[in-house]
């Protein structure tokens, strides 16, 4: 009798292990299913254009017409060592990991049926520049912040007894 109920324990313990290997497996290719729409293989796109513009400006500098081919060896040697750690083969794991840990299958279900909507079509193709066109704002608006920070600091230093600090050499302080 005992030997009957180890084998029907380890058969439902079996099938409920099985039921949660398929449930996440499921989760998973709901993940990068959404990440697949969210065009999230183009993540690592603007680092990329950054590696390409730094090789480009060493090239004008070393002001060698002709060498082309120099460039572009070196380019795509540079994006084979990029796609080797930050390729979206090497990040998407790690992307579909982040995304289960903090979405449910039923949320990213949600998520895949919005951005296949107009509206969320809308949304992906607006976003970037809603990004880059937001932290413009901030910045400025930082900016605008920066000498009453400044002042504060300084304002703070001295009550605390705090000398500032000294001025790099070659320089004068302001008077």
């Amino acid at each position: 009798m005992k030997t009957f109920r180890a084998l029907c324990t380890a058969a439902v313990l079996s099938g409920v292990s099985s039921l949660a290997m398929a449930d996440a497996a499921s989760h998973a290719a709901e993940a990068e299913r959404f990440l697949k729409l969210a065009n999230a293989d183009k993540l690592t796109t603007p680092v990329y254009a950054q590696v390409h513009e730094l090789f480009g400006q060493h090239f004008a500098q070393a002001k060698a017409p002709g060498k082309q081919a120099v460039l572009e060896s070196y380019v795509a040697r540079a994006n084979t060592a990029l796609d080797k750690s930050i390729g979206w083969e090497q990040i998407k794991p790690e992307m579909v990991k982040l995304y289960t840990q903090n979405f449910t299958e039923d949320e990213l279900e949600d998520l895949i049926k919005f951005y296949q909507s107009p509206l969320g079509k809308k949304m992906m193709t607006t976003l970037p520049q809603l990004s880059v066109q937001s932290s413009q704002i901030a910045q400025a608006k930082l900016e605008q912040a920066v000498p009453q920070v400044n002042k504060l600091l300084a304002d703070m230093d001295k009550e605390l007894g705090v000398k500032p600090p000294a001025a790099p050499q070659g320089t004068s302080p302001k008077k």
